[in-house]
């Protein structure tokens, strides 16, 4: 093979190897960002399930206007996207959910949703 042919092949594998790096980042990128909104997702869905239990009366199994005695259902506290852990107090329920994810950072991904009677908020803590 002649000199420009060799310089051609070494060009084109340096094109290629650049190309699956980017691939490989761009597809990271994505895991974390999709991770980051199903924690998101579960956190607001577990949110609602707190609401529910704090508006039920007790005589229906609920809460009666109070959060206290409500549990994490045990399939939801470690699903596909994450786990999550729980902080009940009579009026306000703090949910801690810890995702499958390496962050940029190097840690795992972690948001808090904070639960009031009317109120779910979902704040990102790493």
């Amino acid at each position: 093979m002649g000199q420009q042919q060799l310089l051609l092949i070494v060009l084109g594998v340096i094109v290629v190897g650049i190309a699956i790096a980017i691939g490989i980042t761009l597809f990271s990128a994505n895991a974390v960002s999709a991770n980051r909104d199903g924690v998101v997702s579960d956190l607001n869905h577990l949110g609602a399930m707190a609401q529910q239990f704090y508006k039920k009366p007790t005589s229906q199994g609920g809460g009666g206007n109070a959060f206290t005695g409500w549990t994490l259902p045990e399939e939801l506290d470690t699903t596909a996207n994450g786990n999550y852990v729980l902080t009940v107090n009579a009026q306000s329920v703090t949910i801690q959910g810890y995702g499958t994810e390496l962050a940029t950072n190097g840690s795992k991904i972690n948001h808090t949703a904070t639960v009031v009677p009317f109120a779910v908020t979902v704040a990102k803590t790493n």
